[in-house]
């Protein structure tokens, strides 16, 4: 049994817990998909030719989808622990709240007033992301783990829908990286720890039984090239402007996130 460690304050735990107020864009109705996000920087013929290059998914009985389900058993050992509950903020990725998942490692408090251009940025990447991912999805299904076993803890409240849709590729892991390549252009003095924390909102869908291993690995893979495509577009270079004004305006406040501490305590916890 793995003992969990008090969180360090009870106002962390509560912001650690905010972020959680949605599900993901894979999760979610078409209809509030195309509502809530703005255009995106692509068009449709450029979504299909990336996910065009993205790989199928590992064959049924395979070594590597025996890998991948091996290790999501083992992940199911973190139900309910520190590191459970960031995977529970993790669950939101939709602008502006899910870009304060990057609060800490940039040393700022995100306010989604005070930057409508980075938010802006941000969905328009989103609806990139979430349509190439999409896209990928319809083309070959892969339960997800919580579809597997349907006994499987969800750290999101999920439909029958939502536990019995696709897996591969993870359109989480692919947002989250399309947002940590775009703030790495934004603040390139912490793009290392930008992105990693990118890859940790990836993993943390492999603590929650929404993804296995290679879903993920797809999903990262599939938002690098959507990222690239998405900043080849003159549009981009113009909206990274306005936004890099605001993000170094508020770094340059010194306001501090509250739960960082929290965020590091659940961060150290080792992955089985």
């Amino acid at each position: 049994m793995i003992r969990r460690p008090a969180l360090a304050t009870t106002a962390a735990a509560a912001l650690l817990l905010c972020a959680c107020a949605g599900t993901p864009a894979a999760l979610r109705p078409e209809a509030a998909r195309v509502a809530a996000a703005p255009p995106g920087y692509l068009d449709a013929a450029e979504v299909e030719a990336l996910a065009a290059a993205a790989p199928p998914p590992p064959a049924p009985g395979s070594t590597v989808d025996q890998s991948d389900k091996d290790r999501s058993t083992r992940m199911a050992t973190l139900e309910n622990t520190d590191r459970w509950l960031l995977a529970t903020a993790h669950a939101e990725l939709r602008p502006p709240l899910a870009l304060q998942h990057f609060n800490c490692v940039l040393g700022v408090r995100l306010e989604p007033q005070q930057t409508p251009e980075l938010t802006r940025l941000m969905q328009r990447l989103f609806h990139d992301a979430d349509a190439a991912a999409e896209t990928v999805k319809a083309r070959a299904f892969r339960a997800r783990p919580v579809g597997d076993d349907p006994s499987r803890q969800a750290c999101q409240r999920l439909t029958e829908a939502g536990r019995r849709s696709a897996s591969y590729p993870s359109g989480s892991s692919t947002v989250a990286v399309v947002y940590g390549e775009a703030f790495a252009a934004l603040a390139p003095d912490r793009a290392a720890e930008i992105r990693r924390m990118a890859h940790e909102i990836g993993q943390s869908r492999l603590v929650c039984g929404m993804h296995y291993p290679s879903d993920v690995a797809a999903g990262e893979d599939l938002g690098r090239l959507v990222y690239a495509g998405a900043a080849d577009q003159p549009e981009f270079a113009t909206d990274l402007i306005a936004a890099r004004a605001e993000l170094a305006a508020l770094r340059a406040q010194g306001a501090r996130a509250p739960g960082c501490a929290s965020e590091a305590l659940a961060l150290a916890m080792p992955l089985p």
